[in-house]
């Protein structure tokens, strides 16, 4: 096993966590808050979008079973990367879109995926997600770990959460 990890934001990283979870070769995802200025920051603070931290999740993955290409797939397939600051009802720069990289090949990858799928207009609209070199990732608060799986009643986890874990394992059967 080769050990690697690749930190991505796409919107509520409650969402984002209970996808990669389901990603064959992903080891852990980790929630957390990664790319502003305020150290050590709470949920609290993050919420006000005053910090410059996105809500983004560590993926931890066995690079013998999957690659940063395909956990880039699955983001540009699990998030809408064309609005700014913006998934759903969730709003403000802490949902933006946004990949950590933390390397040139990293980087290049990004681009290249990104520059593909603008390429074959998979999105009605450019897509605008950032990348941004990594920077200091802040592990969430425990009760947002794992949050979907000990709170799948919560309304946002039933209207939000739920459908779009349904679809990513009704698209990906064989991921």
């Amino acid at each position: 096993m080769i050990k690697d990890y690749a930190i991505l934001a796409s919107g509520c990283f409650w969402c984002t966590e209970a996808v990669f979870d389901n990603v064959n070769g992903v080891l852990s995802v980790i929630p957390g808050y990664i790319g502003g200025k305020t150290l050590n920051p709470s949920y609290e603070q993050i919420c006000t979008g005053n910090t410059g931290h996105a809500e983004a999740v560590k993926i931890e993955y066995d690079s013998n079973k999957t690659s940063f290409y395909n956990l880039l797939k699955v983001f540009f397939k699990t998030h809408d990367p064309t609005t700014l600051n913006r998934q759903g009802n969730d709003v403000g720069t802490q949902y933006r879109s946004s990949i950590f990289y933390k390397n040139d090949h990293e980087l290049e990858i990004s681009k290249k995926i990104i520059a593909e799928l603008n390429k074959s207009k998979v999105f009605s609209n450019k897509i605008v997600t950032k990348l941004e070199k990594e920077s200091k990732f802040y592990e969430a608060e425990d009760y947002h770990k794992k949050y979907f799986y000990k709170n799948p009643e919560n309304m946002y986890c039933q209207l939000v959460v739920k459908p779009k874990i349904d679809k990513f394992l009704k698209d990906n059967s064989n991921t």
